[in-house]
């Protein structure tokens, strides 16, 4: 039976917001995260690019199954000097047969990104006034490896 509260509020749309490729630092073991911090990177997209600032990691967490859980912090610089803070969580899932291949990180890349689910939750916060608007986005990502780092295709959710 359905609650008769529930109404139709419509699919969630998207569109996109940007790329964003972060270069990584070697991983940290830190008890039961490893560390994989930022050094740099860029990101561009229709409304928005820049640099990511060095500094910020990702605080990650790996399960038993293969999950990487996502506790990211990252500094962007935007084309005209404006920062924002980006921070997102999400969930990295990795197949038994692909555990082996992403350890390597020499050619984890050349992983296919259809064979994996790496998705994110960007939030931002910026006390620019050219891009206060970014405070009221509610992001998605769809992630994947590239050499010497990550990227994802970030969408704003409408």
């Amino acid at each position: 039976m359905t609650d008769p509260r529930i109404k139709d509020v419509g699919e969630a749309r998207t569109a996109h917001l940007f790329d964003i490729v972060v270069d990584l630092a070697e991983p940290l073991p830190i008890g039961p995260r490893v560390l994989f911090g930022a050094v740099g990177g860029t990101f561009d997209g229709p409304r928005l690019r820049g640099d990511v600032l060095p500094g910020g990691g990702d605080w990650a967490q790996f399960r038993p199954d293969g999950t990487m859980v996502l506790d990211v912090r990252l500094t962007l610089r935007t084309h005209d000097g404006a920062l924002v803070h980006l921070s997102y969580g999400g969930r990295w899932v990795i197949p038994p047969d692909l555990r082996e291949g992403v350890a390597d990180r020499a050619r984890r890349h050349e992983i296919d990104p259809a064979r994996y689910y790496f998705r994110t939750t960007p939030l931002f916060e910026t006390g620019s006034p050219d891009h206060a608007w970014l405070n009221n986005v509610v992001g998605v990502g769809s992630g994947y490896l590239v050499e010497g780092g990550i990227a994802y295709r970030v969408s704003e959710v409408l």
